[in-house]
């Protein structure tokens, strides 16, 4: 079995398209850029959780911004524990919340990639 990079399988692709196809997929373009695909998380029928997920990060990172804050003004262990400790869970908690949004973006590419592949079926079938 040879290694075949993914440069290679998307070249052989190509060579097996004919023009028509080849037009046809250059106007659906490039995959989009991560910000394109970022923004993209917002609409849609689950847009409202991703609003809500963000919304929730930013109340958890200001509050961790201040309860740093709060403990780096502290003048004894018992204040610094007492502010440190929450900064750094809300810290970590606001981290996870905003790296649950990836594995979305992540099957918006395996959809995209699927529907191009139906696309060109699709194509196939009707030449038949």
């Amino acid at each position: 079995m040879t290694n075949t990079t993914a440069d290679d399988l998307d070249r052989m692709i190509d060579e097996a398209l004919d023009a028509e196809e080849r037009d046809l997929l250059k106007q659906i373009g490039e995959e989009p850029g991560y910000f394109s695909q970022v923004w993209g998380l917002f609409g849609g029928q689950l847009g409202w959780v991703t609003w809500l997920l963000m919304i929730v990060q930013t109340i958890m990172f200001i509050a961790s911004v201040y309860a740093a804050v709060q403990f780096f003004n502290a003048t004894d262990t018992l204040t610094a524990l007492h502010w440190g400790l929450p900064s750094v869970a809300l810290l970590l908690m606001s981290a996870m919340t905003k790296f649950l949004l990836w594995p979305s973006m992540q099957t918006n590419r395996v959809l995209r990639e699927l529907k191009r592949v139906e696309l060109q079926i699709a194509r196939n079938r009707a030449r038949d």
